[in-house]
């Protein structure tokens, strides 16, 4: 393919290559040509022109293919408008000869198509520079327009269209010839006029564009609705129907899509004047009684069509708005309502179910309307109870409104489920006393309550009992009485009595369908009875039509489609027993025994295979139309459904996908009732009956002739398929030979149907038999059957038929199943792919090959090779006007793309020749011009993209998918989405670079057009609009822009998700880089909420303009909207792309947040921007943020709102700490309290619905408790709005006006007190650490003044003030919120001990929606208890909380808090109140700690583990825990189960915060106990026992809460150092590393060390010897491995801990004192200090251990345990060792501190230990500090050691005896004089060697007046020292008096600079 790439034809390669390739090898060349032409040097493409013309025109009689001849065309056109023109007319000259050539013949044909398409590229280009030759021309292409056949006519009608645009204005002569030869050949296709019309009045109105629309929408809906009122649309009610739907169509298309939300709701304005007009011409007809309007019932028949086009595009238009319709409701001079309701009332049934649908959609538009509508509706009713039509009308409404309910997610409150049951009832009982409202009594009676059912089992379950009743008394009891009833009775008591079953059986279908879980094996059987008989009374039901005539035979079908509707939902299981007349019934009903009537199922579509449309042709497939487009489907009343079909579809869940519930008319709903049942019953049939049905079957097809055969034959094949897929589904057989050879020949015959639908029916189920067969030898006898046939058959049908089975074959049992006959199948099917004679021949076998390509998979490579080149062969060839082929082309490539996968990146030959023949195909498919062929080119080239990502081209693919984004074709549309979705989740940044090119590009061509062309015509620049306006509109938003635009246009749900999740890629991995750009596209579509109101002023300006408009005509009016269209978007943005905005602003904060820390901090951010001015950071566009959460809050939808606040929300997280760096002390969120108060309030008003209340108090606790505002009084303003809240919540359960169920009060009642819950916890937090923070001083108050101010303005208590006045009642809500959690926790088996009215916040009904509620909130509840449990120290009692709400003077409160309890509540005491606290707050916390769900949020557990703490810290708590001990062990492991599933380490300290609670209560207790038994028995051995463990000293596990203790800290422990668990570290995928632990691990590990040494003061003696050894090991261990020296030298959390437990164990009081474990504790102790002796061995191990800590350690033994234990030689040698070589350390800190340690072991109090220390040690001391002459201090820390050194050697000589005092300072004094400096080196010394100087000089001064003589003695001695010492003193004194001469005295030399962290002595 390679050399096909350059300038000229490479002739020499085109001869070597096989005939074959050759199409391929030119189409490539022209293909580059295309590219390179534009791109050349003009001097080289002028140098090769002649040759290139030379080669160009010899192809166009080498009979070039389609795509081949398109782009030579281009190609020669492109080379004479970039080269010279010399030869032009002598080229045009040739062309003209091949076109006028008599030749007919099949051979030339393609020379000759591709002269007239090269005329047609040089006009279209080149134009009136060919002006002379164009006459001659154009009639030569006339001439031969007239003999061509098709592929010429519809070949020389495009090029006559290139040269009128080419000419423009020039070609005027030849005009009229054209017009007339064009509209001869418009008669050519005959199409479906109707919905061609329909199709063509939405293009009329969208290329005028909306303004056009909303100017002129009065006259257009008038125009539109008389359409449907002309009698000849209406003559029958199927064409009434079809009509309807196309109105509705052409409706729902201009104003759904082209209308923004202001123009919306105008447009619904003139709806309703349009219906209230129609209605009064109805009164005044049904109010006439004088009968002198003679046409008065054919308006009102005419009228009925014009209120359900209406009705139902107002539902529709309400609907789409939302909640930004509520202003259609609020104006009360619209009067929606009222004109809507009057309709109820309408004559005609179609207009009152439309009017009850458009109440539906109102309701579930605006919510708040739902439960008004219902009590209104049900008012009427009972007022108007004796008009048959007010009876069915507003029964309709009520229906309706109740079906509606799930779809708002608030519900409606319990009681209208009584209401509705109530009327129901009422309805049947009446039904008998007035025969002239007795049927619509009736059938209005069952409808309620088939729609009450849809509200599910929660309330069903109360009316269960009531509806069984009525059920079985609607049918007879017994034989008997079904036998007796069909003598009696006349015509009209039958049909209400029909009626009447039909509708108990619809409300019980409705039942079974909604309310699954209701359904118990009792209950099924109670159902059984009522079915059952229904079943038998079909069989009587023929007898009854004969006596009482055929009318009744709709009211029985509708009985009859009802029965087939329950069973197929119940399990047949249920009713085997009925199964052989139920068998006869469904057949005869599909084969159509007792139906004069040819009618059809239409199922049949649905259950062939979704892929095979297209043999059916295109108008199966989606497209926008698809709901006029049904009504060209053949079957019967296809596409005609509506709601007066089946009332009951009323208030069932529409199908995904409709507007509006269609159910077909009853004929085909009943075979489509039968046939949906028979799959469902076939599965659990014998294998005799099922041969006896299939017999029966090929019987009927035999009997039936004609038309009434294909009838009978398609319901049959139906019914066949649905039984094959329900053994499918229930994994079962066919049955033995005789089932299958039986079927096999039903089956087999249709393949040779001339019906392609059957055909294809008999294709899926040879498949799907294979499939339920599954047996080798069946699958190859059918296979062979169709070899042979396909051998032998000529006809286009056998041939189509029999491919089609065996591409089902291979689809149905895989490529492993069918691989024997995968040879044959494909050579068969490629040999029939070739013939050209029949496209559709070639379509089937295209698309059978796609299905066993699809199906083979790996084992397909084989003949990969052989296929592409076959389809590419076909693509350079097959005319593009068969699209079908062309579309299975392209199933055929993308599913060779598929089997060649990953193998697509490889560099081999043959792999590189497979991709660029792929790349190939791809090219011609998406150069096609149908839209269908380019989606599947779509689709290939992302195949290819996902195997072969480097070889797609993404600069020309992104830009072609951006201008389908635009096509008119919705399956266009979808495939490019999704193939961006596809790229923009690896290559976002790339595609959206190339998108933005095109914006760039189309920019550049409209200004270089218009420069090139001066005299281009007004036509095409009217056409480059429309393009422009249609096609691609990307601007500088680039693509985000424009998917964020198609959000508001389309309607489809797979297209729109897949733009959500393209936009979700992009927005993924660009919003970081590009923050101002998306946070700008949000702001836009945002800030549309806002112009609702902005829009006003910008109209009043207008006005001026738009009368000159008026005077305009009409025509130039046309012309100029385009233009204005193009500077805006389509529409300003819908609610529901707001929604999608606001979503994607807190994805952007959330990205950002894990991007880099300075998005979220000022000062950081500002130096950034000034760096580098590119770098955007998210903190700089804060104002902005704040603003889009504020549009959005406050926006009219209620989605919005939520959205709006959730971001809000996260914005004060993010946000709330980041200081103002220009004002210290402050916040930057400050400045937007304003703001943030504004967007929060208008979510408190009356009337808005509890989620969003819900939502707001959430951001209000978040906002008050993030501490941002400082100043109380701005606090108060949205503390306020809480207040108020509250105020709401103590009016308790029975408030008046409730407008949704009653969880929704649930959900916000909790809401606000948790939103008070969080307050007080972080108010309590405050006070917490200002009261642990030591009192400030008083600043300087002259600098800091600002700064001063703000913090006395927001003392720490002052949030608590706010929250102390409300607390009494909180804290009564708050229990009762918790007792109820804690009540509806409860397991199932329980619910009986639940009170029966419910709790304080919920009641019984509404149970299962509460307990999510209660689930979002009880934590911070909990937590809030215990913190206020704690501050009051369970003082308060219920009693008293009262008494202090009174004296607040609230309200009555009517919650019921003491539900349970009673009147006898009060007089529970107060420790019993204590204790059923304690039982409420430690139960629920035990409950969810035992296993909170993997989905519950982190702050859940952390607030309960918080809750534990703060209880814990109360002493009555502490106690009760104490006491029980089992309680604490059972907490414990609960703490230890938590563990194991929530690993962060937050949770973990926590936990062992919570243990130390537990074990410090212990240890309280049990020292309690221990001093109270010593008070009564002085004898201490009574008392030691007390403590675990006992005399014996075992721990029983479960019920000892030490090893409980120490089971959980172990698995802490193990979890950061594994090598603890000798488990771990034995394992061989152990490593072992020592790594420094993080700081959280380590706070972890040195939290379990303090707890586990206070674990032996729980024990007893005996019991701290079992637990002793453990706890020792562990601590040494974490010692050795947390020792590690720092560069700092910090002491980590750990080793502190450590050493701070080794003291609390070693001085353990009772171990001592206890003789009976003496000899164990000295064994232990000893083995401990040998471990750590040996631990402190240097190591070459890398991380060198820190000394320091490891000599504590030793000192802590040495001055805690007694000489008898350790006094061993061993030891002693052990520690002196560790000692020396710190002393000998080089590093000068180890020796400072060695020193300390020495210090204090040199004066312990015990003699005999320390003296064998001093004398072994000392003389190395004073060793090291004479060496410091020598070699003085340089640093501090040097200085220090020689400090400390000298320090150690003092404290000898005040240790020693007066006679060796003088021998002592003997040592001590020289070392100090050495010290010292002389006057001529002091000047010059370092400041550390002068510190020493003075150190030593003040040592000496302090020394001699201590020991007088002793140091008049040594001075004497030495006499040169005596002359150091005194120059010393005498220059000290000099310097000093200088000193004192210029500034006061100085404090005494500061301390040393380094103190131990720790003291632990």
């Amino acid at each position: 393919m390679e050399l096909a790439h350059s300038l000229l034809l490479n002739e020499e390669a085109l001869a070597q290559i096989t005939e074959a390739k050759r199409p391929v090898f030119i189409f490539e060349w022209l293909r580059f040509l295309d590219k390179v032409l534009v791109a050349a040097n003009k001097t080289d493409v002028k140098e090769k022109q002649k040759k290139l013309v030379e080669q160009l025109t010899g192809l166009i009689s080498s009979s070039p293919g389609p795509p081949t001849r398109k782009l030579l065309a281009k190609n020669l056109a492109a080379l004479y408008s970039i080269g010279d023109t010399f030869t032009v007319f002598q080229t045009l000259d040739k062309c003209n000869d091949i076109i006028r050539n008599k030749d007919d013949t099949a051979a030339y044909l393609p020379t000759k198509l591709a002269a007239v398409a090269c005329v047609g590229a040089f006009y279209e280009k080149m134009g009136r520079m060919l002006g002379s030759a164009f006459p001659e021309t154009v009639n030569n292409l006339l001439k031969s327009l007239k003999s061509a056949e098709s592929q010429g006519r519809s070949e020389i009608l495009m090029s006559l269209q290139k040269v009128l645009s080419g000419l423009g204005g020039a070609a005027a002569s030849s005009h009229r010839d054209i017009y007339k030869n064009a509209r001869s050949l418009l008669t050519d296709r005959s199409m479906a006029v109707r919905c061609a019309v329909a199709k063509a009045y939405v293009v009329f109105v969208t290329t005028l564009g909306g303004q056009w629309l909303e100017r002129s929408f009065a006259t257009f809906l008038s125009h539109v609705l008389d359409l449907v009122s002309h009698p000849r649309a209406t003559q029958t009610h199927v064409e009434a129907v079809y009509s309807r739907r196309c109105v509705s169509f052409i409706l729902r298309a201009t104003v759904g899509s082209l209308l923004g939300e202001k123009a919306q709701i105008a447009a619904a304005k003139e709806i309703c004047q349009a219906i209230g007009k129609q209605m009064k011409a109805v009164e005044a007809v049904v109010n006439d009684t004088s009968g002198e309007n003679k046409s008065g019932a054919a308006d009102i028949a005419a009228s009925q069509h014009v209120m359900v086009c209406a009705l139902q595009e107002l539902g529709s238009l309400v609907q789409s708005l939302n909640a930004t319709a509520s202003p259609l409701i609020q104006e009360a001079s619209i009067g929606l309502l009222e004109i809507v309701t009057s309709v109820l009332l309408h004559p005609s049934m179609a207009a009152r179910l439309a009017a009850a649908w458009c109440l539906r959609c109102v309701a579930v538009a605006l919510p708040f309307q739902l439960t008004p509508f219902l009590d209104r509706c049900a008012e009427r009713l009972n007022n108007l109870k004796t008009s048959p039509e007010a009876v069915s009308g507003y029964s309709f409404a009520m229906a309706a409104l109740l079906g509606g309910v799930h779809q708002c997610p608030l519900g409606i409150p319990h009681a209208k489920g009584k209401m509705v049951v109530s009327i129901a009832e009422d309805l049947l009982r009446t039904a008998a006393q007035n025969s002239r409202l007795s049927l619509q009594r009736t059938q209005a009676g069952w409808l309620l309550l088939g729609a009450l059912m849809t509200l599910g089992p929660s309330v069903v379950r109360y009316h269960l009992p009531k509806m069984l009743l009525l059920w079985r008394n609607v049918f007879p009891r017994s034989l008997k009485e079904l036998e007796a009833e069909k003598a009696r009775g006349d015509s009209f008591t039958w049909q209400v009595t029909l009626e009447g079953r039909a509708g108990a059986l619809c409300a019980m279908r409705s039942f079974v369908a909604h309310c699954p879980e209701l359904l118990t094996e009792d209950v099924i059987r109670k159902l059984m009875t009522p079915i059952e008989c229904a079943m038998t009374m079909m069989s009587h039901i023929p007898s009854v039509m004969k006596a009482h005539g055929a009318h009744l035979k709709a009211s029985a079908a509708m009985v009859r489609l009802r029965l087939y509707d329950i069973l197929a939902l119940l399990p047949p299981k249920t009713y085997e027993g009925s199964f052989n007349a139920l068998l006869r019934e469904l057949v005869a009903e599909f084969t159509l025994t007792d139906n004069s009537a040819n009618t059809t199922t239409s199922l049949l579509r649905s259950l062939c295979h979704y892929d095979d449309s297209v043999l059916l042709g295109s108008w199966l497939q989606e497209t926008d139309h698809k709901s006029i487009e049904d009504q060209l489907q053949p079957n019967s009343a296809s596409g005609s459904g509506a709601l007066e079909h089946d009332p009951s579809s009323i208030y069932l869940r529409i199908p995904a996908g409709e507007a509006v519930p269609g159910p077909l008319p009853l004929g085909v709903s009943v075979i489509d009732a039968s046939v949906a049942l028979f799959g469902v019953v076939f599965p659990h049939v014998s294998y005799k009956h099922r041969l006896q049905m299939l017999d029966h079957f090929a019987e009927c097809v035999k009997q039936a002739k004609g038309v009434r055969q294909q009838a009978v034959q398609l319901n049959i094949f139906t019914a066949v398929l649905s039984a094959l897929k329900g053994l499918a589904e229930n994994k079962s057989t066919l049955g033995p030979e005789e089932v299958r050879k039986s079927a096999l020949t039903l089956v087999m015959g249709p393949l040779d149907n001339p019906n392609p639908i059957l055909r294809c029916a008999a294709g899926e189920a040879l498949g799907r038999m294979a499939q339920v067969v599954g047996e080798a030898t069946f699958i190859a006898r059918m296979a062979q059957y169709s070899f042979d046939k396909l051998k032998s058959a000529r006809d286009v049908v056998s041939r189509t038929g029999h491919s089609l089975a065996l591409g089902c074959l291979h689809r149905y049992v895989g490529g492993i199943g069918s691989g024997q006959h995968l040879k044959t199948s494909v050579s068969i099917l490629l040999a029939l792919a070739q013939d050209g004679t029949s496209p559709e021949v070639q379509t089937w076998s295209l698309h059978s090959l796609a299905l066993i390509v699809d199906s083979s998979g790996p084992m397909y490579r084989g003949y990969v090779e052989p296929t592409l080149s076959l389809v590419l062969t076909l693509l350079l060839t097959v005319p593009p006007s068969h699209t079908e082929v062309h579309q299975c082309l392209g199933r055929c490539l993308g599913a060779i793309i598929t089997t060649v996968g990953p193998e697509l990146q490889g560099n081999g030959a043959t792999t590189s020749t497979i991709r660029s023949s792929c790349l190939v195909g791809c090219a011609i498919t998406q150069d096609h011009s149908d839209s269908l062929v380019q989606a599947a080119a779509i689709s290939c080239l992302q195949q290819l993209h996902m195997f072969a990502p480097r070889h797609v081209n993404l600069s020309s693919l992104v830009p072609s998918l951006c201008v389908h984004l635009c096509s008119s074709h919705l399956l266009l549309r979808r495939a490019a989405v999704a193939c961006l979705r596809q790229l923009a989740q690896r290559e976002a940044a790339e595609v959206c670079e190339y998108a933005m090119s095109l914006a760039k590009n189309t920019g550049d061509k409209e200004s270089s057009s218009a420069n090139v062309s001066p005299f281009a015509p007004g036509v095409s620049s009217r056409t480059d609009i429309h393009c422009r306006h249609q096609g691609v509109n990307i601007t500088e938003t680039g693509l985000e822009g424009l998917l964020f635009g198609m959000l508001d246009r389309e309607t489809d749900r797979k297209l729109c998700s897949d733009i959500h999740d393209t936009l979700g890629h992009m927005l993924s991995s660009l919003a970081v880089e590009k923050l101002s750009h998306w946070l700008m596209l949000c702001k836009d579509v945002l800030a549309a909420s806002s112009d609702m109101s902005t829009a006003t002023l910008l109209s009043s300006g207008k006005d001026e303009e738009a009368e000159k408009k008026d005077e305009m005509d009409d025509d130039t009016m046309f012309t100029t909207l385009g233009e204005e269209d193009k500077s805006k978007p389509f529409v300003a943005p819908r609610w529901a792309t707001r929604v999608f905005a606001a979503d994607c602003l807190c994805r952007i904060i959330n990205l950002c947040e894990n991007a880099d820390q300075a998005h979220f901090d000022l000062a950081l951010a500002r130096s950034a921007k000034l760096r580098n001015p590119t770098n955007d950071l998210l903190v700089l566009h804060l104002s902005d943020l704040i603003r889009m959460a504020f549009m959005a809050a406050t926006d009219h939808s209620n989605q919005l709102r939520m959205a709006g606040l959730q971001a809000l929300e996260d914005i004060i997280k993010k946000f709330a700490s980041v200081p103002e760096p220009e004002f210290p002390g402050h916040v930057i969120l400050e400045q937007y309290q304003a703001n943030v108060g504004a967007a929060l309030r208008p979510a408190f008003s009356q009337d808005t619905p509890s989620d969003i209340i819900a939502k707001a108090c959430q951001v209000c606790s978040t906002w008050i408790g993030s501490g941002v505002v400082s100043d109380l009084n701005d606090l108060r303003r949205v503390h306020n709005l809480l207040v108020s809240s509250l105020d709401k919540v103590q009016a308790g359960k029975g408030s008046s006006s409730q407008l949704y169920r009653e969880s929704a009060t649930t959900m916000e009642k909790l809401a606000v007190l948790k939103a008070w819950a969080e307050v007080y916890v972080v108010a309590m937090n405050i006070k917490k650490e200002a009261e642990s923070k030591p009192k400030r001083a008083i600043k300087n108050t002259d600098d800091d003044d600002d700064d001063c101010g703000t913090i006395d303005e927001l003392p720490p208590d002052s949030l608590i003030t706010l929250v102390q006045p409300e607390l009494p009642t909180l804290s009564r809500l708050w229990l009762a919120a918790l007792k109820d959690y804690a009540l509806l926790t409860l397991p199932a088996e329980f619910s009986s001990q639940l009170p029966p009215d419910g709790g304080a916040f919920y009641t019984p009904e509404t149970i299962d929606t509460a307990r999510l509620h209660y689930r979002n909130s009880w934590a911070p509840i909990l937590h809030a208890v215990a913190l206020w449990l704690n501050s009051t120290g369970f003082t308060c009692s219920e009693s008293t909380e009262a008494a202090a709400i009174s004296g607040l003077q609230k309200r009555s409160t009517s919650v019921n808090l003491n539900q349970a309890s009673g009147a006898v509540g009060s007089a529970k005491s107060l420790p019993e109140i204590n204790k059923d606290r304690m039982h409420l707050i430690l139960g629920v916390s035990i409950q969810f700690l035992c296993s909170p769900r993997p989905e519950e949020p982190i702050e859940h557990v952390t607030a309960c583990l918080q809750a534990l703490h703060t209880l814990l810290d109360s002493p009555y708590a502490r106690v009760h825990i104490a006491e029980d001990q089992l309680i604490g062990v059972e907490l414990l492991s609960v703490l230890h189960r938590l563990l194991l599933t929530w690993n962060p380490s937050s949770v973990q300290l926590l936990v062992t915060g919570v243990v130390q609670q537990i074990v410090r209560a212990a240890q309280d207790y049990l020292q309690e106990k221990r001093n109270t038994l010593n008070e009564d028995d002085m004898e201490k051995e009574a008392c030691t026992v007390l403590g675990e463990g006992g005399d014996s000293g075992g721990l029983i596990p479960g019920k000892s809460l030490v090893f409980a203790t120490m089971e959980l800290l172990m698995f802490i422990l193990v979890r950061h150092m594994p090598h603890l668990s000798t488990k771990v570290s034995d394992s061989p995928s152990h490593i072992a590393t020592k790594t420094r632990l993080s700081e959280e691990s380590a706070r972890l590990v040195a939290a379990t060390v303090t707890i586990l040494s206070d674990l032996p003061s729980l024990c007893s003696p005996a019991g701290c010897m079992t637990i002793l050894p453990t706890i020792l090991f562990l601590i040494a261990r974490i010692l050795k491995d947390t020792a590690i020296k720092s560069a700092d030298n910090q002491v980590p959390p750990p080793v502190s801990a450590a050493l701070q437990g080794i003291k609390s164990i070693v001085t353990l009081s009772m171990a001592k004192t206890e003789a009976g474990v003496q000899k164990q504790w000295t064994a232990l102790i000893r083995s401990t200090l040998a471990c750590i002796l040996e631990y402190s061995q240097p190591e070459d191990s890398v991380p060198t251990p820190d000394e320091v800590s490891m000599l504590t350690a030793i000192a802590l033994f040495l001055w805690s345990a007694s000489n008898e234990i350790i006094g061993v030689q061993s030891l002693q040698n052990g520690c002196m060792n560790r000692f020396k070589n710190a002393l000998n350390s080089c590093d000068p800190w180890v020796q400072a501190k060695c020193y300390q340690l020495l210090l204090s072991v040199f004066q312990h109090s015990n003699r005999a230990l320390s003296t064998p220390y001093i004398h072994s040690l000392a003389p190395i001391v004073v060793e090291k500090l004479k060496a410091v002459e020598r070699n003085r201090p340089a640093s501090n820390i040097e200085l220090l050691a020689v400090q400390e050194g000298i320090k150690v050697l003092e404290t000898l000589v005040a240790l020693g005896e007066e006679q060796n005092r003088v021998q002592l300072l003997a040592l001590l004094v020289p070392t100090l004089i050495s010290y010292l400096l002389d006057e001529n080196s002091f000047a010059s010394a370092s400041s550390a060697s002068k510190d020493l100087h003075e150190f030593a000089l003040q040592n000496l001064m302090h020394i001699g007046p201590l020991y007088p003589h002793a140091f008049k003695t040594v001075m004497g001695a030495a006499p040169e020292l005596k002359v150091r010492l005194e120059t010393a003193v005498r220059a000290s004194q000099a310097s000093k008096a200088k000193a004192a001469a210029r500034q006061p005295a100085p404090a005494i030399h500061s301390a040393p600079t380094i103190k131990l962290k720790t003291s632990f002595f």
